[in-house]
């Protein structure tokens, strides 16, 4: 089936351009920044708040809203509900007149906890930005940074990839071949105050996860957190920096798995400040930017290999079950067998004169022990590399489980998806509401062939996980291909789409 017959285009555009050079002369760019406190307090430890921030432009009679809130989705999962977006949009056309095409709510996907009253609290940071418009200078750039993130998609010999999580283990080093790409680019908008040549925001777009912080240490906000506080207190007071995640979809950050020394978000927040600031001291800003944006709906394909995908899972995982050996020691038994065997593999029993007596029946003994014992350790070894793919194959298993029962209450068919795109003087950005890997997002700042052009998933909704066609045909299973609704023809459709956006802007 052609893809033609897979998309449904719904647009709904809300585009003002200056009509003359005249007239953009005189009418100025105007913004206003907010942000309050989302964190729920009462729910447990907070390591550092969750903030939701608001940034506000006006031009030619345009109104636009972005905000950027510090939590896991805007919608289905986490705190913030799927009426979220319809009641921050109804109350924000009534009052400060923003329509609802021009609202775009991106969440960092933090795992912070956030109030149930969120919704309420960025209606009223947008109303106060709002309320605080006054002439502004924008200027795009873009800086780098490599240190702070890693693909954790892993390629393996036998041509299928896992993935790194904490939820399982990792498969053995002798299996794996290759690491997937990451993006270090980080899209740069600059605001500043006509009236002082002050900052008023700072908005970074970067592709990662953020969730260097453990459960233990409490809510938290995550690197962003950091990142953000760091540039806010270098380029002073009254500016607002804003977090816009990107195609973070298969981004970890750097050394996720450690085991050996606490998780810790700040020195990556750190890092990735200190390069957004670097970067941002370039930006020339310039009075009376444009301001554009254009929102469209696509129906992109639901995913139909659900009961396939199952079967093959449940095929696999039967044949490891059988694949298991019986051996003559438990873990207790194990450890000192193997530790003994790696100290000294010539004489792992005993110490080495009890192998060098002139005494055959000794050495006999001795050495038919030694061969036993090593059978019982690759046993029991191989049984645990069986037992850590069984939990991968089986937290997978799960996710593909509970989006058949989601495609089938839905009917199948296929899934809205809305994409904006936003232009602000020669910044460009265009969003997806999910968890687009990062190879959909290289891949469309390549097509646009546009210098300052940026993709920010995670925005207006949340459909789960969006991999490539490749990763979403991956036979070895990992979350991002298990996790998902949607077909392997959805990316052609989008980046497609997606392109187009950012170049009519």
């Amino acid at each position: 089936m052609s893809h033609s017959l897979w998309i449904i285009w719904v647009p709904i555009v809300v585009s003002w351009a200056v009509s003359s050079r005249c007239q953009a002369a005189e009418t100025p760019l105007r913004g206003g920044v907010a942000k309050i406190d989302i964190t729920d307090h009462a729910a447990g430890p907070v390591n550092d708040p969750c903030f939701a921030k608001a940034l506000v432009l006006e031009r030619d009679g345009l109104r636009v809203a972005l905000v950027s809130v510090d939590a896991v989705s805007i919608g289905e999962i986490g705190r913030i509900g799927n009426d979220f977006l319809g009641k921050v949009r109804e109350a924000l056309r009534e009052n400060p007149g923003i329509a609802p095409e021009a609202v775009l709510v991106n969440a960092s996907h933090c795992h912070g906890t956030v109030r149930a009253d969120t919704a309420e609290l960025v209606i009223q940071a947008v109303r106060q930005a709002a309320a605080d418009l006054e002439p502004v200078r924008a200027g795009a750039g873009a800086g780098s940074e490599n240190r702070v993130s890693e693909n954790r998609r892993l390629k393996l010999k036998d041509g299928t990839e896992a993935d790194m999580r904490r939820a399982y283990a990792m498969p053995p080093d002798r299996e794996i071949a290759a690491v997937g790409p990451i993006d270090p680019q980080i899209g740069l908008l600059r605001l500043d105050r006509v009236a002082d040549g002050r900052a008023l925001a700072l908005l970074y777009n970067f592709a990662c996860h953020p969730i260097m912080n453990p459960p233990g240490k409490g809510s938290s906000a995550d690197y962003p957190a950091y990142a953000s506080r760091l540039i806010e207190e270098a380029l002073g007071p009254g500016t607002v920096a804003f977090f816009v995640q990107g195609c973070g979809g298969d981004i970890n950050p750097v050394r996720y798995k450690e085991v050996n020394a606490p998780p810790d978000a700040e020195p990556l927040g750190n890092l990735l400040g200190l390069s957004v600031l670097r970067a941002a001291k370039g930006i020339e800003t310039k009075a009376n930017a444009e301001l554009r944006i254009r929102r469209e709906v696509i129906d992109l394909p639901r995913a139909r290999d659900f009961e396939a995908r199952i079967a093959a899972i449940e095929t696999k995982r039967a044949g490891l079950v059988t694949s298991l050996q019986p051996t003559n020691i438990n873990f207790k038994s194990f450890l000192p067998l193997w530790i003994q065997e790696k100290i000294s593999p010539e004489y792992p029993s005993h110490h080495a004169q009890s192998y060098l007596h002139d005494r055959s029946v000794e050495r006999q003994a001795l050495s038919q022990l030694d061969s036993d014992r090593r059978v019982n350790v690759e046993r029991y070894l191989k049984n645990i590399e069986v037992m850590e793919e069984l939990t991968r194959l089986n937290t997978n298993l799960a996710l593909l489980r509970r989006h058949l029962e989601q495609t089938r209450a839905a009917g199948g068919g296929t899934l809205p998806a809305e994409i904006t795109g936003l232009r602000i003087g020669n910044f460009r950005l265009v969003t997806f509401p999910g968890e687009a890997t990062v190879q959909v997002g290289l891949n469309i700042k390549k097509a646009t062939g546009l210098p300052h052009a940026f993709v920010a998933a995670y925005t207006n909704g949340y459909i789960y996980y969006a991999p490539t066609a490749e990763q979403r045909r991956n036979a070895g299973y990992a979350q991002e291909d298990c996790d998902t609704l949607v077909a392997p023809e959805w990316q052609p459709l989008y980046e497609a789409k997606a392109v187009e956006i950012l170049r009519g802007l």
